[in-house]
């Protein structure tokens, strides 16, 4: 029995590593999803470990001194994807000389990319245990140029038999696959709990109760995604007030190097000549490589690519007489083949950003799972109906003039850029006043100046005036007038 159920994990080597091409997919598709701002993150927490029924039903090695455990930890990327590391677990089994890595940030696109990303962005992420050898698992971060360590971990024989007839356990089909949470139920976590699972939960007794003093989820992912700027800065914009919860020491373990950090704290059960060593121990580096590029703040871009702009539109501004009402004048701008231009470039911009931010947050409200889409505050400034603006901008940028207004556009577009301002001041008033859990102060400092003063901006400038309609006193008027000339 015991010879079965190592061929069976052998087999997983096969059966569930993760091929080249399938990586390449994952890696193009979800390098656009985030971009597009659909890198969303569950914050719902994962329930405890699943109790294992008929532990007697997975067979050991025969001598567990020649089981081995390591601890495998990833350092972050460059990619949208790598950012946070990744953790894995090595097993060497000096009984049957086998090396095994077990690795559990595997997912498939089922369906196609389409059904995938809606799927993910309806928050169903199914992920799954994959095991190759740990030749193939360096060779593939070798390729990503990711470094690598590996720690021993100090594991007496019975806590041994705990972590490895639960890896038995999770290598049965029916258990292979499980619910990612990005946050409470990931690569790192599963390993995390394992291992506190092996030593009588001493891990979790001694760290769940202590908060890390002014640190959150969201410090956590703006400073993770520094080398991805236009994704840490979506992300921040999508992301609600529930990842404003203060992380302990247990739940900051969900990152592979916290994870590695707090593990070496820990003394382990196993003495050498009456000392105690610790958890981990005997570290080494498997490979090397410089650490991803930090990128310029992205709320810095922003401040200066949006304000900068409009207020040099603004001192463009000119007043243009309207030949159809001679003591009437509209405001221009100077140079309109210049200016508009510039004008329909920031207009597309803001209203891709605005529009697709805005349809997110709201269509997640009632399409998603993912809890940290819902009631966001952020709402106010990003509109849906905002992507509309799209057309409106291509003309400014094509035609270089104003679009031209009717008497039935003209109402509409008055009460819609005045309930805009007052949404912009409201969301000014809950933010400075600290009317609302979700940390807002950044958008409100760097990207809601620029964004009023645009929104001004194309009320004064954007739109051109409808020729007013002539009563009937005006009619006859001009028919008497005409009729005196002859």
């Amino acid at each position: 029995m015991a010879l079965k159920v190592r061929m069976i994990l052998l087999a997983q080597i096969g059966t569930y590593a993760p091929r080249w091409r399938t990586r390449l997919v994952y890696a193009v598709l979800l390098s656009i999803f985030a971009i597009l701002a659909l890198a969303v993150l569950p914050l719902n927490r994962a329930s405890a470990l699943e109790p294992i029924e008929s532990p007697d039903q997975y067979s050991l090695p025969a001598d567990m001194n020649g089981v081995h455990f390591y601890l495998i930890t990833v350092d972050v990327g460059d990619k949208v994807w790598d950012n946070f590391g990744h953790t894995a677990l090595r097993v060497i089994d000096e009984n049957t000389n086998t090396d095994v890595v077990f690795n559990w940030g595997v997912f498939r696109i089922n369906g196609g990319p389409v059904s995938f990303s809606y799927n993910f962005f309806k928050g169903i992420m199914n992920y799954e245990l994959g095991t190759q050898s740990s030749g193939q698992e360096f060779e593939m971060y070798r390729s990503q140029e990711r470094s690598v360590w590996q720690d021993r971990i100090n594991l007496t024989n019975p806590q041994k038999e705990i972590l490895y007839r639960r890896l038995l356990w999770n290598l049965q089909p029916e258990n292979i696959v499980y619910p990612y949470q990005y946050f409470f139920d990931n690569c790192t976590t599963r390993v995390r709990d394992y291992l506190d699972e092996a030593v009588s939960h001493k891990i979790s007794s001694e760290t769940s109760r202590y908060d890390l003093p002014s640190m959150t989820f969201r410090d956590q992912i703006k400073g993770h995604y520094e080398s991805v700027a236009l994704v840490g800065f979506s992300l921040d914009v999508l992301m609600n007030s529930n990842i404003e919860e203060p992380l302990s020491q247990w739940s900051e373990m969900f990152l592979p190097l916290k994870l590695r950090e707090r593990l070496y704290l820990f003394e382990s059960d196993v003495a050498e000549d009456g000392v105690r060593n610790k958890l981990l121990s005997d570290p080494q580096e498997i490979m090397s490589f410089a650490p991803p590029t930090v990128e310029t703040a992205p709320y810095q871009i922003v401040f200066v690519g949006l304000l900068v702009p409009v207020l040099m539109l603004l001192l463009m501004l000119k007043k243009i007489p309207m030949s159809y009402f001679a003591t009437h004048s509209r405001i221009g701008l100077k140079f309109p083949s210049i200016n508009y231009r510039l004008l329909g470039l920031l207009g597309i911009v803001t209203a891709l950003f605005s529009g697709t931010y805005g349809i997110l947050m709201l269509g997640s409200w009632f399409v998603s799972e993912h809890l940290d889409l819902h009631h966001n505050i952020n709402l106010l400034l990003f509109w849906p109906t905002d992507l509309l603006g799209l057309i409106v901008a291509m003309r400014w940028l094509v035609f270089c003039k104003p679009w031209p207004m009717t008497h039935n556009s003209t109402p509409f577009l008055n009460y819609y850029m005045m309930a805009h301002l007052l949404s912009m001041m409201a969301y000014a008033g809950v933010t400075f006043l600290q009317l609302v859990d979700q940390s807002t102060m950044d958008i409100a400092v760097y990207v809601l100046p620029g964004f009023a003063l645009f929104t001004v901006l194309i009320w004064l400038v954007g739109f051109e005036p409808v020729k007013p309609k002539k009563n009937s006193s005006d009619l006859s008027l001009s028919s008497r007038r005409k009729g005196s000339l002859w």
